[in-house]
């Protein structure tokens, strides 16, 4: 009965913590082990198997973040229920719940809104961060190549129309990129064209006979063919322009290469609530979910916590979180250069993140944020149980070295 665990049993024995005392390294004079905080920034990498106490570890140093007034990123891949009520708990003890961000793929409808693409110093990073989400090896290197150029194509109409991108939008002109060179040519005519450019391309249009088409434009409206045609008379060169009459003009087996390489994985992204969440209505005034953007969480000195549910789909986790990892490399280039706006130049926000299971995570895009973003203010804490797991999902152990050596500090937790 003495060895029961109950409340009424005053002498019920502890419980156990498995293995031996001598390895526990268990002795009277224990004292407490410190870190200095200017080796954060050199980053940390924990490595330990499972149930040792990686997440418990965590939820220390994410505190100790939070009540020291860090910008805190928290990534975890799996959804830990208690690491996110820890991270809110202590916000809110904190006082700083009005900062605090809950984006996670496992529960769209109370989830923060953030779009993937949408933010950028440079507009081809929109192409990069599509494309790196397409495997490269072998004969699928050529076509993330195409993927890339044409993403790239649309990504910059976008813009030039003063329109945010995202996955939505590329996904709905990957397949049709007709009504974006229509909108685009339109919009161009009118600023630079002749006042009577529509009248030429409605008599160019009633001209046009299906029969005489070229095979790549057949099917084609036409009152688009006659846009192309009208262009093609004009001086009027411009950038933007010449790629969309060049993707116009393409055979419609380069289309199909197109849709087959990316057009899986923007399925997958534009399916369902999770669409809503990485490709967010900006003027839809009856979703109240936040949106949040990183520049503005760093100036705000927010906390976010991320949850990607890997166990329910990884190829979206993978790439929403590293289409994240691109952004903040993106930010920390910015910062670099301008610092943070309305912040000390000489002593920028510290941003810590976090990133639990980070073998899930791991792509080219967090590879620079290990190595070039420490100087903007960036310490990476990375969780993951062995090294092996890093290097599997490389799938080279160079790389997979250079991600370690950019690691000035490891913790080793074992269960011995």
């Amino acid at each position: 009965m003495l060895r029961i665990r109950a409340w009424w049993n005053p002498l019920a024995p502890l419980p156990t913590v498995g293995g031996k005392p001598a390895l526990h390294a268990v002795e009277p004079d224990e004292q407490d082990v410190w870190m200095d905080l200017g080796e954060r920034v050199g980053h940390t990498l924990v490595l330990g198997t499972t149930r040792v106490g990686k997440t418990r570890l965590a939820e220390i140093l994410i505190t100790q973040d939070i009540r020291r007034g860090d910008v805190v990123i928290v990534f975890d891949p799996k959804g830990d229920a208690g690491l996110l009520r820890r991270v809110y708990a202590e916000a809110k003890r904190a006082g700083r719940t009005k900062d605090f961000y809950m984006f996670h793929l496992g529960f769209p409808q109370v989830s923060a809104r953030y779009n993937a693409i949408g933010n950028f110093s440079r507009i081809t990073e929109v192409a990069t961060r599509i494309a790196n989400q397409l495997p490269s090896e072998g004969n699928s290197a050529a076509l993330k190549e195409f993927a890339w150029r044409f993403v790239n194509i649309i990504a910059r109409a976008l813009v030039a129309l003063n329109r945010r991108p995202d996955y939505q939008q590329v996904r709905r002109y990957i397949n049709d990129i007709e009504p974006l060179f229509t909108e685009y040519a339109e919009a161009h005519l009118d600023a630079y064209g002749a006042e009577d450019w529509k009248e030429q391309v409605e008599e160019l249009s009633s001209k046009i006979s299906e029969r005489n088409l070229p095979a790549a434009q057949r099917g084609r409206s036409k009152e688009a063919i006659a846009l192309m045609r009208h262009l093609q008379t004009q001086d009027l060169y411009d950038p933007v322009l010449d790629g969309l009459v060049s993707a116009f003009k393409y055979d419609k087996t380069y289309f199909d290469k197109i849709v087959s390489s990316v057009g899986p994985l923007m399925e997958k992204l534009t399916t369902g609530n999770i669409a809503e969440l990485i490709s967010p209505d900006y003027l839809d005034e009856q979703d109240t979910r936040p949106i949040f953007e990183w520049m503005d969480v760093i100036r705000r000195k927010g906390i976010v916590y991320v949850g990607l549910d890997a166990l329910t789909d990884t190829t979206v986790a993978s790439a929403v979180g590293n289409s994240m990892f691109a952004d903040l490399v993106s930010v920390a280039g910015y910062i670099y250069k301008h610092g943070v706006p309305g912040a000390s130049m000489s002593q920028p926000p510290m941003i810590s993140m976090h990133a639990d299971e980070f073998n899930e995570l791991i792509g080219d895009e967090f590879i620079p944020l290990l190595n070039k973003a420490g100087g903007a203010g960036f310490q990476v804490t990375a969780y993951t149980q062995t090294w092996s797991d890093v290097e599997a999902r490389i799938g080279n152990r160079a790389k997979a070295g250079q991600v370690a050596g950019n690691f000035n500090t490891m913790i080793m937790l074992t269960g011995c």
